[in-house]
């Protein structure tokens, strides 16, 4: 196994130098004020599932490749970071009622962030 296999994934944004704005993905310029200068930091693994959805259909191919035993509905929805940005990602779970509000965690972050359930979620009584 190489180091790369060993890191766990991580998310790269920017923050304004000017104004403070947060953005994902990292950007050369602000969104809210329009400054030029910007910083790349690192976002945080975890977050909040702020909306979520099950995407029932096939996206538009390419850039969408289907797996080979077909498509199968997924579920997709934005998480908000402790940094305050709101990152789309495909979500582990069945259900938007399921997941809305719940605390995730980065499982993966290429080719698009990919956020499960956080081992942390109490699930037992």
């Amino acid at each position: 196994m190489n180091q790369d296999q060993t890191l766990s994934p991580r998310l790269r944004g920017s923050r304004c130098d000017h104004c403070g704005t947060v953005a994902f993905p990292a950007s050369v310029s602000c969104q809210r004020c329009g400054g030029s200068d910007t910083t790349e930091i690192p976002l945080s693994g975890t977050g909040t599932v702020w909306t979520a959805t099950i995407q029932r259909f096939p996206p538009k191919s390419p850039p969408y490749v289907p797996p080979a035993d077909g498509f199968r509905p997924f579920a997709v929805g934005y998480v908000e970071l402790p940094e305050g940005v709101k990152v789309e990602a495909l979500l582990d779970g069945d259900s938007p009622a399921e997941l809305i509000g719940s605390e995730v965690v980065l499982v993966e972050s290429h080719p698009v962030p990919h956020f499960a359930m956080s081992a942390a979620t109490p699930e037992e009584n």
